[in-house]
């Protein structure tokens, strides 16, 4: 349509990566396993889906706004005020969110090449120009950063670890790119990850908000805690910076069911650190495979692996696809011959490998890796 505004013909829609359902449907297969979306392969704890059920009673009602409950558990286990967090539909919303509320078109935004899609496509909607920096050896290039900065850049985006890299930015490096930033510039820190990191250099970016005004961290109940199908993510800042968020924050934003999940993931410890041992173990597993394969990866820092599959890494991809598994082709990122897959069960992983082996003996007759 005509009236729609050029800055949104101008973007590339978003692509998720392909549901079981639809392989499924389409392939018509029976057994499908996914280790594209870099989800939990494993169900929530039963304290979170018991609180669902409880939860469900009262969907005839519109959830707390305010998200109250979890706001006071979320805080307290963070060590913030409760006016320091802002919950969205999913820590993509906020991103939104941080869009909306400080870049007008014209402006300018900073974000790592590749890195998640979501800052650049929001970016373009809003009509900003986007400043690409190459990653180094798949690394944030922060001086590059640095230097793209200038008088028009309202938000810098940093993804800590990133996706696709899997990679992140150290404690150090942190606090110097930090210290050469102007705080009218908005310093986007996301941690989707940051339950998976066990790095002893690895920065928490809720520490350096008191030190920095401009500092923005957001995290999510959809990576670690399992609740990707309920969208719920929050983002931590100075209470006056919140205060802008939640004057672009649509109401009733994250529904009652998330809200009550998320209180109950908080309170499994348990849990989620059996989890994560398990992925963790699953990961030098993968490594293991992969080098006995003779294939090259980026060493993560989160739940998925990036995987240099070769020139044959879309045929690749797409052989997989036809056996059942489902892995994210980077060719979209500018990575072509590289597959992400994401850390699945024992018996997922192990078939992929075994799947994979396969693929690669046929595509690479034709294209050697």
């Amino acid at each position: 349509m005509k009236v729609a505004r050029q800055s949104i013909l101008a973007v590339k829609p978003y692509v998720g990566g392909k549901p079981i359902a639809d392989v499924q449907r389409e392939l018509g297969l029976t057994s499908v396993i996914k280790l594209a979306s870099n989800e939990n392969p494993y169900p929530p704890s039963p304290k979170v889906l018991a609180a669902i059920a409880q939860a469900a009673r009262d969907v005839n009602r519109y959830p707390d706004g305010n998200c109250y409950e979890l706001r006071r558990v979320l805080a307290r286990r963070l060590g913030v005020a409760p006016g320091q967090l802002v919950f969205g539909n999913g820590s993509d919303e906020i991103i939104v969110m941080a869009v909306k509320a400080f870049v007008r078109e014209g402006d300018e935004v900073v974000i790592a090449k590749p890195s998640f899609l979501v800052y650049g496509l929001a970016s373009r909607i809003a009509g900003a120009r986007v400043r690409e920096v190459a990653l180094k050896s798949f690394r944030y290039d922060l001086e590059g950063m640095k230097r793209a900065v200038n008088k028009r850049t309202k938000i810098v985006f940093i993804g800590n670890p990133d996706n696709p890299a899997g990679t992140y930015v150290t404690r150090q490096q942190m606090k110097a790119f930090l210290k050469g930033v102007s705080r009218d510039v908005l310093v986007f820190i996301d941690e989707a990850y940051f339950e998976y990191v066990r790095a002893k250099d690895y920065p928490d970016g809720i520490r350096l908000i008191a030190g920095h005004p401009n500092v923005v961290v957001t995290r999510t109940f959809s990576k670690m805690y399992g609740l990707a199908a309920l969208r719920i993510g929050y983002g931590v800042a100075r209470p006056s910076v919140i205060g802008i968020f939640n004057r672009v924050r649509e109401p009733f934003n994250v529904n009652a069911l998330a809200q009550s999940a998320a209180v109950a993931a908080l309170q499994d410890r348990a849990h989620y650190a059996a989890v994560a041992d398990d992925i963790e173990a699953q990961r030098r597993f993968l490594y293991r495979a992969l080098t006995a394969l003779g294939l090259e990866y980026v060493e993560s820092f989160t739940n998925f692996i990036l995987v240099r599959a070769g020139a044959g890494g879309t045929k690749a991809a797409q052989a997989l696809l036809k056996k059942g598994v489902i892995v994210r082709d980077m060719s979209a990122w500018g990575l072509k011959g590289y597959i992400r897959v994401s850390l699945g069960t024992s018996l997922e992983n192990k078939r992929f490998i075994k799947t994979l082996g396969l693929t690669l003996s046929a595509t690479n007759r034709e294209c050697p890796v």
